[in-house]
């Protein structure tokens, strides 16, 4: 048994983290545990772009270069590769299930680190229910 959680951050989680949802604080509250070594957070490059991407289109270039700085600033466990078993897995999460490539990738990245994934985005229902996933689901 791991001696500190490990827990899996979508775009979802990290948009409405910076967006103040309702949840904001649960985020918060992951991200300290974090800093203290008590939980290990994994963001993908996938999903800061996307986050980037969807802020760089809503609400410009400042912006979007804020907010990307802001979350590489954060506690994460950051991974810019992809390789054969992570691109493997995401690849057959997408071809099983009606979700997005990226959230894909996120569900792979909880399977091979054993970890939970943290996401409100209701694409992962189907999911949760048939593969070896949990989510921690954000309201």
């Amino acid at each position: 048994m791991p001696d500190r959680e490990s827990i899996v951050l979508d775009s979802y989680a990290l948009i409405g983290y910076l967006e103040n949802e309702t949840f904001s604080s649960r985020i918060e509250k992951i991200l300290r545990q974090a800093r203290e070594g008590k939980s290990r957070l994994y963001l993908h490059a996938i999903h800061l772009g996307e986050i980037y991407y969807i802020t760089l289109r809503e609400q410009g270039q400042n912006l979007a270069d804020l907010t990307y700085a802001r979350i590489r600033a954060f506690p994460l466990t950051y991974i810019e590769m992809i390789d054969e078993a992570l691109l493997r897995t995401a690849a057959k999460m997408k071809a099983k299930y009606p979700i997005s490539y990226a959230d894909a990738f996120a569900a792979a990245m909880a399977v091979i680190n054993n970890a939970s994934l943290l996401t409100g985005d209701p694409e992962f229902q189907a999911l949760e229910k048939k593969e070896n996933i949990a989510i921690e689901w954000l309201t």
